[in-house]
């Protein structure tokens, strides 16, 4: 029974592919999994497989050829049956039927003790991820459970464990590739057996269970260089719509980039790997690199840079997290029409308070006592007086939320992430201080969960560790509102008495800012939330454990 192959869609937002390159022709034996063909897309380079094992009966879409989602593409029919052409317009050579056998692939690796490690799904409405870093070689030993590789999405970066112990056979996605969830991104095998062509990171967007011409691996996670043709002028450019929008937004002539895909065919780590080199609008500065004599040493493949240099001049491409982050704020200050109100709170207490008992604290309870868990038991008490700023909009209605789940803003190397502390009003101070320390280590370490950086009800971001004395901080959707902690620092205060006398003292001060949003807080109930937590702070008499 023939079997419809179909251009898949790689991405909640793409609706369209490019089939730029047949693996098989028409006429060959394919195996199920194995490669057929290649696509490009506005978000990815990837290699398709085959549904199926069988004959590639039928090519429909010659490459070069862009199709919607859906689209069959190629027919894949059991053995002996009849062999169509591929399209004329096809660049790819053909084969029709003749009285001999179509040539066999080589047989499939068998699949006993075999474990494919898939992308994980890392919570309701994520359906991609990108790898950001591959924690073991190819031929690497491996344990249950041992983080095997970093991933990167919209709401969480985390070490994905091995699901078994054995030996890393097989990397099937290089670092930097964003796929779809349950890809297939490596293989463990049970033997001591490797798969020698995945044993370094690739350079082609995807990779191939054989090794080709055009890029072949070399071992000790090293590539030899793409071989640049001393002319490459008037060649056909090979490259996905992505390479060609990054060489656009640089001014860059990809006819002078060397290509180290299948057939030249331009990379995005190419072109990433050239911008890194020699800046945007270099293209005159790489006529040198075509000159030069072709030097036969190996270097490290390119990576996606992980954060901006401080070169003068330099154009670095976004991380997926500052990307993501960028396109969140943008989102937040179209939704909300933000409304800011800053109190200064003496901090006084609080210093002292902490002072006296910071090392009977940490002593006691293995966790270090901070300014962060006063602040944030003070919130949520003025949260439950005031749950409007609790709440969240949802189609035209208010939603009060049945429990306040406070997001705590962290600064990582790498960006930023909110990790949750969910229902905290049920939390003592100890409790707060507890998880507040726990969410904040595992978020720079990469151990959390895509349920707790979900479903924030409030936010606190404190750039006060900075030396900030006051900003305005954007919502962190879909909240109503966020409070930004400023820096402490000692002033001078006018004092007045129970008699009305005046002096001036030396207290501990600080700013505290609450951004909310206007279409369902007023200012006066943003007021009203802000003295209460002022009161709370200059007043307290709660006990800490």
């Amino acid at each position: 029974m023939p079997t419809d192959v179909i251009m898949p869609q790689m991405g909640e937002s793409i609706f369209e592919g490019t089939v730029t390159k047949w693996l098989k022709k028409a006429g060959d034996r394919v195996e199920k999994d194995e490669p057929l063909f290649e696509i490009s897309t506005d978000k990815v380079d990837a290699e398709i497989p085959s549904p199926v094992a069988g004959v590639l009966a039928e090519i429909k879409v010659p490459e070069g050829a862009t199709v919607e989602i859906n689209t069959v593409v190629a027919v894949v029919a059991e053995s002996g049956a009849a062999v169509v052409a591929v399209p004329a317009a096809a660049s790819a050579p053909v084969v029709t039927p003749t009285d001999e056998a179509p040539a066999q692939a080589a047989p499939a690796a068998p699949a006993t003790g075999r474990t494919d490690v898939v992308m994980p799904q890392m919570g309701e409405s994520i359906f991609e991820g990108t790898i950001t870093k591959w924690l073991k070689k190819a031929g690497d030993r491996v344990e249950k459970d041992e983080p095997l590789f970093e991933i990167s999405t919209d709401k969480v970066d985390a070490e994905i464990p091995s699901p078994v112990a054995g030996v890393l056979a097989e990397i099937k996605v290089p670092e930097g590739e964003t796929v779809q969830i349950n890809t297939v991104v490596a293989v463990i095998s049970g033997s001591a057996a490797v798969h020698q062509p995945h044993a370094a990171p690739v350079q082609a967007p995807a990779i191939a269970p054989q090794p080709t011409p055009e890029a072949p691996a070399a071992p000790q996670a090293q590539l030899a260089p793409p071989q640049v043709p001393q002319v490459l002028a008037g060649r056909k450019i090979r490259s996905s719509p992505l390479v060609r929008r990054i060489a656009l937004e640089n001014n860059l002539d990809l006819a002078r980039i060397a290509g180290s895909g299948s057939d030249g065919r331009i990379t995005k780590e190419d072109i990433l790997s050239h911008l890194s080199a020699h800046g945007p609008g270099s293209a005159v500065a790489a006529e040198a690199t075509l000159a030069a004599p072709q030097a036969p040493a190996a270097r490290i493949a390119p990576k996606t840079p992980a954060a901006p240099s401080s070169l003068p001049g330099q154009v670095v491409p976004m991380t997926k997290m500052r990307a993501i982050i960028a396109q969140r704020m943008v989102e937040s200050k179209q939704t909300s029409p933000h409304v800011h109100t800053v109190y200064k709170v003496d901090m006084t207490r609080i210093v002292r308070l902490r002072e006296r008992n910071k090392a009977r604290f940490e002593q006691a309870h293995g966790v270090k006592l901070t300014f962060m868990p006063f602040i944030a038991a003070a919130a949520v008490h003025a949260l439950t007086r005031f749950p409007v700023v609790n709440a969240s909009l949802a189609e035209n209605a208010i939603h009060y939320h049945e429990h306040i789940n406070l997001g705590i803003a962290v600064a990582l190397d790498w960006g930023l992430i909110v990790p949750v502390v969910k229902q905290a009003e049920e939390r003592s101070f100890l409790g707060l201080a507890r998880a507040i320390a726990d969410l904040a280590a595992r978020a720079r370490t990469k151990k959390l969960t895509p349920d707790e950086v979900q479903d924030s009800t409030f936010t606190l971001t404190n750039s006060g560790i900075f030396g900030d004395e006051l900003s305005t901080p954007i919502i962190n959707q879909p909240n109503s509102a966020i409070l930004g902690v400023s820096g402490l620092k000692k002033e001078p205060v006018v004092l007045t008495d129970d008699e009305g006398n005046d002096t001036i003292g030396i207290r501990s001060m600080q700013h505290f800012c609450l951004g909310f949003d206007h279409r369902i807080i007023d200012g006066a109930d943003g007021c009203k939330f802000m003295s209460e937590f002022k009161k709370t702070l200059e007043n307290w008499d709660a006990e800490i454990g």
